[in-house]
């Protein structure tokens, strides 16, 4: 899909929830602090930016030209990252990496097809690894009926990539125990964040369904009305949600050596 974002690089910045510094320091301590890492689908630097100081090299790689300036200027005193225009596609094209990261973007891809490259492109010991939602906290948002009926009446209803849990039914780690990394470990880091209006207007302009380009010149129609739902729904205005960020890192097995034979000794004449 061309243009999957467009325009929604600094709303993705600003109101996407980070993920929890327990979180990016389980990463850090999974890859070492001399590893070259590949954030694949690394948006405006979300995981490359709080990661780069803990490794010694991130690159950074996108298809979309806005999300990668916006990371830039994001990280202009952070020297340790490469921004790179690519996507999952084209990873032979890629300098070398030695482990590599997906933070919400691993549904977009052919995950089997990415995996197979990555086998044969990651060293050993190089790790898969996926931080995002949990599989186990299907919960939604208590205002994402009200904007779900928003987006159907503007006529901007949810993409799905075809290889997607959405599509497919499988889930990122029913894919990855088929695959040569299904050795897997899952770590969950609860927070509670706070979002008001605006935050919950400019998540929904962070969404491929929703971004800017989508709308066009329906933008403010779009924001306005999303504003008047929310503040109907809910006239304090602020929600506090509990949110559940798992990291989940898969790895080759390592396969044990076949046992010795026992020694054979030649008896003493």
């Amino acid at each position: 899909m061309d243009d999957l974002f467009g325009g929604a690089a600094p709303y993705y910045a600003r109101y996407r929830p980070r993920h929890a510094g327990a979180a990016i320091e389980r990463l850090a301590t999974a890859f070492g602090p001399d590893a070259t890492v590949l954030d694949l689908g690394c948006g405006p630097g979300t995981i490359a930016i709080p990661l780069a100081r803990h490794v010694r090299e991130v690159l950074a790689v996108d298809p979309d030209a806005g999300m990668l300036a916006e990371g830039e200027r994001l990280a202009a005193d952070v020297p340790n990252i490469r921004w790179i225009k690519g996507d999952s596609t084209a990873l032979r094209a890629l300098p070398p990496f030695g482990h590599v990261v997906m933070g919400r973007s691993f549904h977009w891809m052919d995950r089997r097809a990415v995996l197979a490259d990555l086998d044969e492109l990651l060293p050993p010991g190089g790790v898969v690894a996926l931080a995002g939602p949990s599989r186990h906290d299907d919960s939604e948002e208590p205002w994402e009926p009200a904007m779900r009926r928003l987006r159907e009446e503007f006529g901007v209803n949810t993409l799905t990539a075809s290889d997607s849990y959405q599509a497919t039914g499988e889930h990122h780690d029913d894919v990855l125990v088929t695959s040569p990394f299904r050795d897997l470990e899952v770590t969950c880091f609860t927070e509670r964040l706070t979002y008001g209006v605006e935050e919950i207007v400019g998540l929904q302009l962070s969404y491929s369904y929703s971004t800017p380009a989508r709308l066009g010149d329906r933008l403010a129609a779009f924001t306005e009305a999303a504003r008047r739902e929310l503040l109907a729904l809910n006239p304090s205005g602020t929600w506090r949600l509990r949110t559940v960020t798992e990291v989940l890192l898969a790895r080759r097995p390592v396969t044990e050596p076949p046992p010795r034979s026992p020694a054979r000794t030649t008896p003493r004449s």
